[in-house]
């Protein structure tokens, strides 16, 4: 049997009704933009907040803030890829145990390395103990910053090295240890300790602020689960991209598609050439047409970077601009489910766009609306991109 072909004016499609560049698909509910996503991309603090706002009916900021800290609905998490997350409670799960405890275990070897190299002869019990005493501590008394814990307990501050050649450095031991019992899932991301663009945090133990907690999950169903998740909401994708996306290995990304019962389609580039995707059972059937959408979304966005292969949605000519050169994507800017250029918000608060595609007029006055909605959103805000791309320094 033939397999069903999905080109990519579908796949184009299927992102901007499902990433919620249509504005009929936006939402003020921004626990239902998260899990729709799966995660979002926290390594920069400002991408959260403009992820979920391009996605809101009235964007706003106060209500993903609600959700972190009041709510406490989402999660800030380290996870797969020793990436930080912003992820709801049952994916958080999924997450958690599919792919986590793995990079989990790595760390754990990482740090016990840096504890003996730093002259701690016997690193073991000294890491179980001091992890035992960094969770008492913020159980007592959190959330607490890194510093905070280290003047509490500092008998953890020890300098240890990080890094090797000329990014050869040290840390105090206890920052280390946060790190550690972060992917373990002890501790996770509080407050910043400044306004909403700061990007350091105070730890919370996990058993205050996520009170249900990780649960027990076994990794081949939560990797399955993680699995679905990630093809709801970028399906169709390559096997390559999922792996690359979950930091899973051959056999963890094989297994997982087999054990959802992933359905192999052919996928049609621009160009002509085929490759080979995959779909849910119950999504293979073309979706309906979407209507013209347009989007300014942050650097890092799950549209930019929830696939490693991106030529169904941007132009390879495009990537030297758009992205730095450890693969990061900066702000970019979406017509109907393709990037089309980028933008950036200049000292003086315009947000400044560059186009690579001619969208034509009707298209670009959707751009312009969604600048000028960013500008009125932050207002005397201004923030530095954390991985700008060539392109920031043109438009700046």
């Amino acid at each position: 049997m033939a397999l069903r072909r999905i080109d990519a004016a579908e796949r184009r499609v299927r992102l901007a009704v499902r990433h919620r560049h249509v504005a009929a698909a936006r939402t003020d509910d921004v626990e239902a933009i998260t899990d729709g996503l799966v995660a979002l991309h926290s390594t920069d603090p400002v991408t959260v907040y403009l992820s979920t706002a391009a996605r809101m009916a009235h964007p706003g900021l106060a209500a993903l803030d609600e959700a972190l800290y009041g709510r406490r609905s989402l999660l800030r998490h380290h996870a797969m890829r020793r990436t930080l997350w912003i992820v709801g409670h049952d994916n958080a799960r999924l997450v958690h145990h599919g792919a986590t405890l793995a990079v989990a275990r790595t760390e754990r070897r990482k740090v016990l390395g840096m504890l003996e190299a730093g002259g701690i002869t016997d690193p073991d019990p000294w890491l179980k103990a001091a992890a035992a005493d960094v969770t008492a501590l913020l159980a007592e008394a959190g959330p607490l910053t890194a510093r905070e814990v280290g003047a509490r307990l500092p008998a953890l501050a020890v300098k240890v090295p990080v890094g090797s050649g000329p990014y050869a450095t040290t840390q105090a031991a206890h920052s280390r240890v946060l790190l550690h019992l972060g992917f373990e899932g002890q501790v996770l991301r509080a407050r910043p300790t400044g306004t909403w663009i700061n990007g350091q945090y105070r730890w919370a133990a996990a058993g205050g602020w996520f009170p249900a907690g990780f649960g027990e999950l076994d990794t081949r169903e939560a990797a399955a689960g993680l699995a679905r998740r990630w093809l709801a909401a970028f399906g169709p994708g390559t096997r390559t991209d999922l792996q690359w996306w979950a930091g899973w290995t051959v056999a963890t990304t094989s297994t997982a598609l087999a054990d959802v019962g992933a359905v192999e389609v052919e996928l049609a580039a621009d160009d002509g050439a085929v490759g080979t995707g995959y779909v849910l059972p119950d999504d293979v059937d073309a979706p309906d047409p979407a209507p013209p959408s347009a989007a300014l979304l942050p650097g890092l966005d799950p549209s930019t970077m929830g696939w490693k292969e991106r030529g169904f949605h941007l132009d390879p000519a495009d990537v030297p601009l758009l992205f730095d050169r450890n693969g990061n994507g900066g702000p970019t800017a979406w017509v109907d489910g393709r990037i089309v250029g980028g933008w950036h918000h200049r000292a003086d608060g315009r947000v400044a766009l560059h186009l690579t595609a001619d969208v034509g007029a009707q298209a670009r006055a959707a751009l312009e609306e969604r600048a000028a909605m960013i500008e009125q959103l932050l207002g005397e805000v201004r923030f530095t991109v954390r991985f700008p791309s060539p392109l920031l320094a043109t438009l700046a």
